[in-house]
């Protein structure tokens, strides 16, 4: 088996399964709080919405950081640094005897933890050119088939063994996939960029300042981000909300909703796992730039369709939707790879990471809080409206010589 096959196989069982360890958890906050001696409903929730946007906050401030210096020191380095935090954090949250202890592993997970950048490059960097479209997509579903699987076996495990044996199993699992990084994954140090000097945190942090400085004076990348950004946003706003939606149109109260809501995610979940694949070899033929630009498009009607008054118009607009979003994922490292030199792509990869994980910081609060003001469907509409302008925006710079073409890279 060729290297670069080796370490994208590693890498993807690692995501696979670290994903679905992540997403085992999250749905049961409220348990858990429960379990730490919390009785009021409304601190439950503020405390549940606290403690799931945690971790991707700090891991939107911090991921640039880890890029640039996996560009230096290693991708592998930072993959394995990400798996030994999930180890770790996620473990301790087992022991945890206050909402506040959480809290602060989260946001130390968040810190130390980000593997979805890390993971993409170190593939990328070893991957053909031609292949780049579909290896980002196959990590991505990964992480879909994970998302998708994690609740399932969370939820089995909770009820048997508690909320705590959880949170060992994903230390567990992290541990596994650590090990098998460790074990299969190559990287080739000629791929790095070198650190001239005496290594230090300030010198690491005026280094990520700089890169993100260059990487985002490229309006296409910029531009890119933008759509990210906002794609990301949408399913944030959106998603929480959605309930209520359901609920003005279909009958049988809250438990009908319920059915009719899980319907929803469940199709468009498995709707997104399947397209990524497809949308990765279609940033490979026509260039990731206009794949992305096209999925937003698509996105965005599918997300102004969903503010129809009907259910079965919701039920084929949000699947619609989840197979346009497939496009973002796959395609968004796809464009960062096109558009930066291989020296600097554990920097940009850093950076989509982080647009990404910020837009789910701040979207759900933002959207619940909007929907309670100005309805739901108002807030799908806005969504549609910023995404699809977003992808004007970049529609707009096509014609523009890609930075790196331009500079010979």
């Amino acid at each position: 088996m060729d290297s670069w096959r080796r370490t994208w196989w590693s890498v993807w069982t690692a995501n696979f399964v670290t994903s679905a360890g992540i997403q085992s958890f999250l749905p049961f906050f409220p348990s858990l709080l429960e379990g730490l001696g919390l009785t009021d409903r409304v601190e439950i929730a503020v405390w549940a919405g606290v403690l799931y946007g945690a971790a991707p906050l700090s891991a939107a401030v911090m991921s640039p950081l880890w890029g640039s210096l996996g560009d230096r020191y290693g991708r592998k380095l930072m993959v394995l640094r990400s798996l030994l935090a999930i180890t770790v954090f996620v473990g301790l949250m087992a022991f945890a005897t206050a909402p506040w202890q959480v809290l602060v592993l989260r946001l130390l997970q968040g810190t130390f933890s980000g593997f979805i950048a890390p993971s993409a490059t170190l593939v990328s960097v070893a991957a053909p050119a031609s292949e780049q479209g579909r290896i980002a997509g196959s990590l991505q579903t990964a992480m879909a088939a994970g998302s998708v699987l994690g609740p399932l076996l969370g939820g089995i495990a909770a009820l048997s063994a508690g909320v705590s044996s959880v949170f060992l199993g994903v230390a567990a699992a992290a541990l596994a996939s650590l090990i098998l990084v460790w074990r299969f994954a190559h990287e080739d140090p000629a791929h790095r960029r070198g650190s001239e000097g005496r290594a230090s945190v300030a010198k690491a942090v005026r280094d990520a300042r700089r890169d993100f400085g260059e990487l985002w004076a490229n309006p296409r990348l910029r531009a890119g981000l933008g759509i990210v950004f906002w794609a990301a946003f949408a399913l944030g706003a959106t998603s929480p909300i959605l309930e209520l939606h359901v609920r003005d149109l279909v009958a049988g109260g809250p438990e009908g909703a319920a059915v009719w809501t899980s319907v929803l995610f469940s199709a468009s979940a498995l709707v997104n796992l399947l397209a990524m694949p497809a949308w990765g070899r279609h940033g490979d033929r026509v260039g990731h730039g206009r794949a992305l630009a096209s999925s937003a498009l698509a996105a965005a009607f599918a997300l102004a369709a969903q503010a129809l008054p009907f259910y079965a118009a919701l039920l084929v607009a949000r699947i619609v939707f989840g197979a346009a979003l497939a496009g973002s994922a796959a395609c968004s490292f796809g464009l960062a790879a096109a558009e930066t030199p291989v020296g600097r792509r554990g920097g940009a990869f850093g950076i989509v990471f982080s647009a990404r994980t910020l837009a789910a910081a701040v979207a759900a609060p933002l959207g619940g809080w909007l929907a309670g003001r100005l309805g739901v469907p108002v807030v799908l509409l806005l969504c549609a409206a910023l995404l699809g302008l977003a992808a004007r925006g970049f529609l707009t710079l096509q014609r523009r010589p890609s930075a790196r073409n331009a500079a010979g890279g």
